[in-house]
Protein backbone atom coordinates (compact mmCIF):
# COMPACT_ATOMS: atom_id res chain seq x y z
CA UNK A 1 0.00 0.00 0.00
CA UNK A 2 1.25 3.73 -0.55
CA UNK A 3 1.85 5.65 2.19
CA UNK A 4 -0.59 7.57 4.55
CA UNK A 5 -0.09 10.64 2.93
CA UNK A 6 -0.01 9.85 -0.71
CA UNK A 7 -3.26 7.86 0.30
CA UNK A 8 -4.72 10.93 2.04
CA UNK A 9 -3.78 13.60 -1.18
CA UNK A 10 -5.50 11.07 -3.35
CA UNK A 11 -8.38 10.58 -1.45
CA UNK A 12 -8.92 14.47 -0.66
CA UNK A 13 -8.62 15.70 -3.92
CA UNK A 14 -11.76 17.05 -5.10
CA UNK A 15 -13.49 16.47 -1.89
CA UNK A 16 -15.89 19.18 -0.39
CA UNK A 17 -16.16 18.22 3.34
CA UNK A 18 -13.98 15.24 5.16
CA UNK A 19 -14.96 14.51 8.49
CA UNK A 20 -12.31 14.38 9.89
CA UNK A 21 -9.18 14.32 8.35
CA UNK A 22 -7.29 13.20 12.15
CA UNK A 23 -9.65 9.94 12.42
CA UNK A 24 -9.04 9.11 8.26
CA UNK A 25 -4.96 9.34 8.37
CA UNK A 26 -5.57 6.89 12.06
CA UNK A 27 -7.62 4.32 10.00
CA UNK A 28 -5.02 4.10 6.66
CA UNK A 29 -2.41 3.56 9.50
CA UNK A 30 -4.17 0.53 10.94
CA UNK A 31 -4.55 -0.37 7.57
CA UNK A 32 -1.16 0.20 6.39
CA UNK A 33 0.10 -1.81 9.77
CA UNK A 34 -2.29 -5.00 9.70
CA UNK A 35 -2.71 -4.73 5.90
CA UNK A 36 -6.49 -4.60 6.15
CA UNK A 37 -8.33 -2.44 3.55
CA UNK A 38 -10.73 0.04 4.61
CA UNK A 39 -14.50 -0.74 3.81
CA UNK A 40 -15.92 2.41 1.87
CA UNK A 41 -19.54 2.75 1.84
CA UNK A 42 -22.35 3.95 -0.59
CA UNK A 43 -25.92 3.49 -0.23
CA UNK A 44 -27.71 3.66 -3.49
CA UNK A 45 -31.38 4.48 -4.09
CA UNK A 46 -33.08 2.01 -6.63
CA UNK A 47 -34.86 4.64 -7.61
CA UNK A 48 -33.19 7.02 -10.23
CA UNK A 49 -30.74 4.36 -12.04
CA UNK A 50 -29.96 6.29 -15.33
CA UNK A 51 -26.20 7.70 -14.47
CA UNK A 52 -24.18 10.63 -15.95
CA UNK A 53 -20.85 12.25 -14.60
CA UNK A 54 -22.65 14.12 -12.06
CA UNK A 55 -23.95 11.07 -10.35
CA UNK A 56 -20.41 8.95 -10.86
CA UNK A 57 -18.29 11.78 -8.84
CA UNK A 58 -18.89 9.71 -5.90
CA UNK A 59 -18.20 6.13 -7.90
CA UNK A 60 -15.07 8.15 -9.10
CA UNK A 61 -13.64 8.55 -5.89
CA UNK A 62 -14.34 5.08 -4.53
CA UNK A 63 -12.52 3.77 -7.55
CA UNK A 64 -9.93 6.15 -6.84
CA UNK A 65 -9.28 4.25 -3.34
CA UNK A 66 -10.17 0.91 -5.04
CA UNK A 67 -7.19 1.64 -6.84
CA UNK A 68 -5.38 2.47 -3.74
CA UNK A 69 -6.33 -1.17 -2.59
CA UNK A 70 -9.11 -0.51 -0.38
CA UNK A 71 -12.41 -2.17 -1.08
CA UNK A 72 -16.16 -1.14 -1.33
CA UNK A 73 -19.67 -1.75 -0.45
CA UNK A 74 -22.60 -0.87 -2.67
CA UNK A 75 -26.18 -1.36 -0.35
CA UNK A 76 -28.78 -0.88 -2.88
CA UNK A 77 -31.48 0.12 -0.61
CA UNK A 78 -34.44 -2.14 -1.53
CA UNK A 79 -35.51 -2.01 2.13
CA UNK A 80 -34.94 1.88 2.52
CA UNK A 81 -36.44 2.17 -1.57
CA UNK A 82 -39.61 1.14 0.19
CA UNK A 83 -39.94 4.38 2.69
CA UNK A 84 -38.19 6.48 -0.07
CA UNK A 85 -35.62 8.97 0.92
CA UNK A 86 -37.18 12.61 1.97
CA UNK A 87 -33.76 14.73 1.20
CA UNK A 88 -35.10 17.68 -0.44
CA UNK A 89 -38.34 16.91 -1.25
CA UNK A 90 -41.32 19.06 -0.27
CA UNK A 91 -43.35 15.81 0.52
CA UNK A 92 -43.16 12.20 0.93
CA UNK A 93 -41.80 10.03 -2.44
CA UNK A 94 -44.43 6.65 -3.09
CA UNK A 95 -43.49 3.98 -2.13
CA UNK A 96 -41.57 1.27 -5.44
CA UNK A 97 -43.04 -1.41 -5.33
CA UNK A 98 -40.48 -4.93 -5.32
CA UNK A 99 -40.51 -5.51 -8.95
CA UNK A 100 -39.04 -2.17 -9.38
CA UNK A 101 -36.77 -1.94 -6.90
CA UNK A 102 -35.49 -5.04 -8.21
CA UNK A 103 -35.32 -3.87 -11.90
CA UNK A 104 -33.62 -0.09 -11.25
CA UNK A 105 -31.20 -1.91 -9.02
CA UNK A 106 -30.03 -4.59 -11.66
CA UNK A 107 -29.74 -1.46 -13.82
CA UNK A 108 -28.15 0.18 -11.43
CA UNK A 109 -25.65 -2.84 -11.23
CA UNK A 110 -24.89 -2.50 -15.12
CA UNK A 111 -23.87 0.71 -14.80
CA UNK A 112 -21.98 1.42 -12.01
CA UNK A 113 -19.54 -0.96 -12.88
CA UNK A 114 -18.38 1.29 -15.85
CA UNK A 115 -16.11 3.07 -13.37
CA UNK A 116 -15.81 0.65 -10.40
CA UNK A 117 -13.59 -2.13 -10.26
CA UNK A 118 -15.73 -5.21 -9.98
CA UNK A 119 -13.45 -7.61 -8.56
CA UNK A 120 -12.94 -4.80 -5.02
CA UNK A 121 -16.88 -4.61 -4.85
CA UNK A 122 -19.59 -6.37 -2.96
CA UNK A 123 -23.19 -5.19 -3.97
CA UNK A 124 -25.96 -6.49 -1.51
CA UNK A 125 -29.07 -5.15 -0.98
CA UNK A 126 -29.82 -3.68 3.11
CA UNK A 127 -33.33 -5.83 3.42
CA UNK A 128 -30.84 -8.54 4.36
CA UNK A 129 -30.43 -7.03 7.50
CA UNK A 130 -32.95 -4.42 7.99
CA UNK A 131 -36.42 -6.91 7.29
CA UNK A 132 -34.82 -9.32 10.41
CA UNK A 133 -34.96 -6.80 12.80
CA UNK A 134 -37.32 -7.16 15.92
CA UNK A 135 -39.31 -4.58 17.27
CA UNK A 136 -37.90 -4.97 20.56
CA UNK A 137 -34.38 -3.55 18.41
CA UNK A 138 -36.12 -1.27 16.37
CA UNK A 139 -37.02 0.56 19.03
CA UNK A 140 -33.54 0.97 20.20
CA UNK A 141 -32.53 1.74 16.90
CA UNK A 142 -34.88 5.04 17.37
CA UNK A 143 -33.98 5.89 21.14
CA UNK A 144 -30.45 6.51 19.99
CA UNK A 145 -31.76 10.19 18.24
CA UNK A 146 -34.97 12.89 19.11
CA UNK A 147 -37.50 14.20 17.20
CA UNK A 148 -35.68 17.63 17.51
CA UNK A 149 -32.52 16.18 15.71
CA UNK A 150 -34.73 15.04 12.93
CA UNK A 151 -36.77 18.22 12.83
CA UNK A 152 -33.00 19.94 11.88
CA UNK A 153 -33.66 18.65 8.69
CA UNK A 154 -33.91 21.47 6.25
CA UNK A 155 -36.99 19.18 4.35
CA UNK A 156 -38.59 18.35 7.52
CA UNK A 157 -38.81 21.69 9.00
CA UNK A 158 -40.08 23.16 5.58
CA UNK A 159 -42.97 20.60 5.32
CA UNK A 160 -43.55 20.92 8.97
CA UNK A 161 -43.80 24.74 8.51
CA UNK A 162 -45.61 24.58 5.48
CA UNK A 163 -48.46 22.05 7.10
CA UNK A 164 -47.89 19.51 4.70
CA UNK A 165 -47.84 15.67 6.67
CA UNK A 166 -44.49 14.03 7.35
CA UNK A 167 -45.02 10.34 8.39
CA UNK A 168 -43.20 9.18 11.03
CA UNK A 169 -41.91 5.99 9.07
CA UNK A 170 -40.00 8.69 7.23
CA UNK A 171 -37.99 9.40 10.36
CA UNK A 172 -36.42 5.86 10.47
CA UNK A 173 -34.86 6.29 6.85
CA UNK A 174 -31.29 8.04 8.26
CA UNK A 175 -31.73 5.93 10.88
CA UNK A 176 -32.22 2.43 8.59
CA UNK A 177 -29.33 4.41 6.28
CA UNK A 178 -27.30 4.91 9.39
CA UNK A 179 -27.61 0.80 10.36
CA UNK A 180 -26.21 -0.27 7.42
CA UNK A 181 -23.46 1.36 8.34
CA UNK A 182 -23.31 -1.11 11.86
CA UNK A 183 -24.18 -3.64 9.57
CA UNK A 184 -21.14 -3.95 7.10
CA UNK A 185 -18.71 -2.27 9.72
CA UNK A 186 -18.29 0.72 7.08
CA UNK A 187 -15.12 2.74 7.63
CA UNK A 188 -15.60 5.60 5.12
CA UNK A 189 -19.17 6.54 3.50
CA UNK A 190 -19.42 8.84 0.70
CA UNK A 191 -22.24 11.02 -0.86
CA UNK A 192 -22.88 14.04 -2.01
CA UNK A 193 -23.63 17.43 0.02
CA UNK A 194 -26.73 16.18 0.24
CA UNK A 195 -26.68 13.32 2.39
CA UNK A 196 -24.85 14.98 5.26
CA UNK A 197 -27.53 14.61 7.51
CA UNK A 198 -28.05 10.64 6.68
CA UNK A 199 -24.58 10.06 6.23
CA UNK A 200 -23.44 11.67 9.61
CA UNK A 201 -26.13 9.72 11.50
CA UNK A 202 -24.21 6.92 10.70
CA UNK A 203 -21.29 8.13 12.36
CA UNK A 204 -23.70 8.55 15.40
CA UNK A 205 -24.98 5.32 15.74
CA UNK A 206 -21.81 3.94 15.28
CA UNK A 207 -20.48 5.63 18.61
CA UNK A 208 -23.41 4.88 20.63
CA UNK A 209 -22.84 1.41 20.23
CA UNK A 210 -19.27 2.06 21.24
CA UNK A 211 -17.93 1.20 17.96
CA UNK A 212 -15.46 3.32 15.69
CA UNK A 213 -17.21 5.93 13.62
CA UNK A 214 -17.13 5.65 9.58
CA UNK A 215 -15.42 9.25 8.54
CA UNK A 216 -18.35 10.74 6.39
CA UNK A 217 -17.00 11.84 2.79
CA UNK A 218 -18.99 14.41 1.06
CA UNK A 219 -18.24 15.44 -2.29
CA UNK A 220 -19.57 18.53 -4.28
CA UNK A 221 -22.05 19.24 -6.90
CA UNK A 222 -20.85 19.18 -10.18
CA UNK A 223 -22.14 21.49 -12.54
CA UNK A 224 -23.72 20.46 -16.16
CA UNK A 225 -22.27 22.18 -19.26
CA UNK A 226 -24.75 25.35 -18.73
CA UNK A 227 -22.17 25.96 -16.06
CA UNK A 228 -24.32 27.23 -13.31
CA UNK A 229 -26.92 24.22 -12.62
CA UNK A 230 -27.01 21.14 -11.43
CA UNK A 231 -25.53 18.24 -14.28
CA UNK A 232 -29.53 17.27 -14.63
CA UNK A 233 -30.77 15.10 -17.93
CA UNK A 234 -34.19 17.15 -17.84
CA UNK A 235 -32.32 20.50 -18.10
CA UNK A 236 -30.28 19.01 -20.84
CA UNK A 237 -26.60 20.28 -19.37
CA UNK A 238 -25.87 16.76 -18.66
CA UNK A 239 -22.86 14.06 -20.18
CA UNK A 240 -24.46 10.34 -20.16
CA UNK A 241 -21.58 7.45 -18.98
CA UNK A 242 -23.60 5.18 -21.99
CA UNK A 243 -23.42 8.36 -24.68
CA UNK A 244 -21.35 7.22 -27.54
CA UNK A 245 -17.74 8.40 -27.40
CA UNK A 246 -17.90 11.08 -30.36
CA UNK A 247 -21.14 12.61 -28.55
CA UNK A 248 -19.37 12.45 -25.12
CA UNK A 249 -15.91 14.10 -26.86
CA UNK A 250 -17.74 16.97 -28.01
CA UNK A 251 -19.49 17.66 -24.75
CA UNK A 252 -16.75 17.53 -22.38
CA UNK A 253 -15.33 19.95 -24.93
CA UNK A 254 -18.51 22.50 -24.34
CA UNK A 255 -17.25 22.56 -20.56
CA UNK A 256 -17.06 25.93 -20.02
CA UNK A 257 -13.27 27.29 -18.97
CA UNK A 258 -13.64 28.19 -15.29
CA UNK A 259 -14.92 24.53 -14.94
CA UNK A 260 -11.93 22.92 -16.42
CA UNK A 261 -10.20 21.74 -13.22
CA UNK A 262 -13.36 21.05 -11.11
CA UNK A 263 -14.12 18.07 -14.00
CA UNK A 264 -10.58 17.36 -14.03
CA UNK A 265 -10.62 16.87 -9.97
CA UNK A 266 -14.43 15.04 -10.03
CA UNK A 267 -14.89 13.86 -13.19
CA UNK A 268 -11.15 11.85 -13.56
CA UNK A 269 -8.78 9.91 -11.69
CA UNK A 270 -5.88 12.04 -12.43
CA UNK A 271 -3.29 12.32 -9.79
CA UNK A 272 -3.62 15.38 -7.34
CA UNK A 273 0.28 16.59 -9.03
CA UNK A 274 -0.46 16.19 -12.66
CA UNK A 275 -3.92 18.54 -11.44
CA UNK A 276 -1.18 20.86 -9.98
CA UNK A 277 0.48 20.90 -12.87
CA UNK A 278 -2.83 21.59 -15.39
CA UNK A 279 -3.80 24.15 -13.08
CA UNK A 280 -0.05 25.74 -13.46
CA UNK A 281 -0.40 25.59 -17.21
CA UNK A 282 -3.67 27.65 -17.44
CA UNK A 283 -2.01 30.28 -15.11
CA UNK A 284 0.81 30.66 -17.28
CA UNK A 285 -1.82 31.43 -20.18
CA UNK A 286 -1.99 27.74 -21.84
CA UNK A 287 -5.04 28.15 -24.19
CA UNK A 288 -8.01 26.60 -22.06
CA UNK A 289 -9.23 24.83 -25.61
CA UNK A 290 -5.50 23.00 -25.70
CA UNK A 291 -6.42 21.82 -21.71
CA UNK A 292 -10.20 21.20 -22.63
CA UNK A 293 -8.68 18.35 -25.32
CA UNK A 294 -6.86 16.89 -22.73
CA UNK A 295 -9.88 16.45 -20.55
CA UNK A 296 -12.15 15.13 -23.41
CA UNK A 297 -9.38 12.58 -24.07
CA UNK A 298 -9.45 11.37 -20.56
CA UNK A 299 -13.04 11.41 -19.99
CA UNK A 300 -14.10 9.47 -23.26
CA UNK A 301 -11.70 7.02 -22.42
CA UNK A 302 -12.48 6.34 -18.89
CA UNK A 303 -16.21 4.98 -20.14
CA UNK A 304 -15.12 3.86 -23.73
CA UNK A 305 -12.03 1.76 -25.60
CA UNK A 306 -9.06 3.44 -26.43
CA UNK A 307 -9.95 2.63 -30.36
CA UNK A 308 -13.35 4.73 -29.74
CA UNK A 309 -11.67 7.55 -28.00
CA UNK A 310 -9.32 8.16 -30.71
CA UNK A 311 -11.63 8.00 -32.97
CA UNK A 312 -14.24 10.48 -31.17
CA UNK A 313 -10.97 12.38 -31.04
CA UNK A 314 -10.64 12.45 -35.00
CA UNK A 315 -14.09 12.91 -35.52
CA UNK A 316 -13.95 16.06 -33.20
CA UNK A 317 -11.01 17.37 -35.37
CA UNK A 318 -13.03 16.59 -38.59
CA UNK A 319 -16.25 17.70 -37.68
CA UNK A 320 -15.50 20.51 -35.29
CA UNK A 321 -11.98 21.66 -36.32
CA UNK A 322 -12.13 21.46 -39.74
CA UNK A 323 -15.30 22.09 -40.40
CA UNK A 324 -15.44 19.03 -42.79
CA UNK A 325 -17.87 16.25 -42.83
CA UNK A 326 -16.37 13.41 -41.18
CA UNK A 327 -16.24 9.72 -43.08
CA UNK A 328 -18.01 7.47 -39.83
CA UNK A 329 -21.35 8.68 -39.21
CA UNK A 330 -24.44 7.23 -38.79
CA UNK A 331 -27.16 6.06 -41.69
CA UNK A 332 -30.96 7.17 -41.92
CA UNK A 333 -32.31 4.81 -43.98
CA UNK A 334 -35.52 6.02 -46.14
CA UNK A 335 -38.17 5.52 -48.35
CA UNK A 336 -37.07 6.91 -51.68
CA UNK A 337 -40.99 7.44 -52.53
CA UNK A 338 -40.38 10.28 -49.39
CA UNK A 339 -37.32 12.01 -50.35
CA UNK A 340 -38.20 15.63 -48.94
CA UNK A 341 -36.99 16.66 -45.55
CA UNK A 342 -40.17 17.97 -44.15
CA UNK A 343 -41.35 13.71 -44.83
CA UNK A 344 -38.70 12.37 -42.80
CA UNK A 345 -38.78 14.90 -39.65
CA UNK A 346 -40.61 11.85 -38.06
CA UNK A 347 -38.00 9.29 -38.58
CA UNK A 348 -35.58 11.62 -37.23
CA UNK A 349 -37.62 11.92 -34.11
CA UNK A 350 -37.93 8.75 -34.30
CA UNK A 351 -34.13 7.58 -34.23
CA UNK A 352 -33.67 10.11 -31.40
CA UNK A 353 -31.90 12.81 -33.81
CA UNK A 354 -34.07 15.46 -32.75
CA UNK A 355 -36.42 15.65 -29.65
CA UNK A 356 -39.46 16.97 -31.62
CA UNK A 357 -40.76 17.92 -34.89
CA UNK A 358 -41.20 21.48 -33.29
CA UNK A 359 -37.36 21.70 -32.01
CA UNK A 360 -35.86 20.34 -35.11
CA UNK A 361 -38.55 23.71 -37.24
CA UNK A 362 -36.84 25.81 -34.79
CA UNK A 363 -33.24 24.82 -35.20
CA UNK A 364 -34.01 24.91 -38.95
CA UNK A 365 -35.61 28.66 -38.74
CA UNK A 366 -32.39 29.87 -36.20
CA UNK A 367 -30.01 28.34 -38.84
CA UNK A 368 -28.97 24.98 -36.70
CA UNK A 369 -29.54 22.61 -39.74
CA UNK A 370 -27.26 22.31 -42.76
CA UNK A 371 -26.70 19.85 -45.84
CA UNK A 372 -23.60 18.90 -47.12
CA UNK A 373 -22.70 22.07 -44.90
CA UNK A 374 -24.96 24.40 -46.42
CA UNK A 375 -27.29 25.49 -44.14
CA UNK A 376 -31.24 24.71 -44.52
CA UNK A 377 -33.53 28.14 -44.71
CA UNK A 378 -37.06 26.08 -45.47
CA UNK A 379 -37.87 22.84 -45.00
CA UNK A 380 -38.54 22.71 -48.76
CA UNK A 381 -35.52 20.86 -49.85
CA UNK A 382 -35.45 18.33 -51.70
CA UNK A 383 -32.41 15.55 -50.26
CA UNK A 384 -31.23 12.30 -52.17
CA UNK A 385 -28.62 9.59 -51.16
CA UNK A 386 -25.78 10.49 -49.72
CA UNK A 387 -26.58 13.66 -48.16
CA UNK A 388 -25.52 14.40 -45.04
CA UNK A 389 -27.55 16.46 -42.42
CA UNK A 390 -25.62 18.15 -39.53
CA UNK A 391 -28.18 19.31 -36.66
CA UNK A 392 -26.99 21.14 -33.95
CA UNK A 393 -23.52 21.41 -33.22
CA UNK A 394 -23.28 17.20 -32.66
CA UNK A 395 -25.13 15.46 -34.63
CA UNK A 396 -24.77 14.25 -38.34
CA UNK A 397 -26.67 11.93 -40.31
CA UNK A 398 -26.30 10.14 -43.58
CA UNK A 399 -29.14 9.88 -45.92
CA UNK A 400 -28.96 6.23 -47.40
CA UNK A 401 -31.94 4.25 -49.29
Amino acid sequence: MKSVEEQFKIMAKGVDTLVNEEELKEKLRASIEQNKPLTIKLGLDPSAPDIHLGHAVVLRKIKQMQDLGHEAVIIIGDFTGRIGDPTGKAKGRSELSAEQVEENARTYCEQIFKVLDKDKTKVCFNSEWLAKLTFEEIIKLAATTTVARMMERDDFQKRYNNNVPIGIHEFFYPLMQAYDSIAINADIELGGTDQTFNILMGRTLQKSRGEKAQIAMFMPILEGLDGKEKMSKSLGNYIGVHEDAKIMFKKVMEVPDDLIIKYFELATDEHPDTINKIKEKLLAGANPKDIKLQLALVITGLYNSVEDTQKAFEFYQTAFERKAIPDDIPKLVIDTQKDMLLDIIGLLAENNYISSNSDFRRMVQQGGVSINNEKVQDLSVVLACGDVIKIGKKKFVEIVK
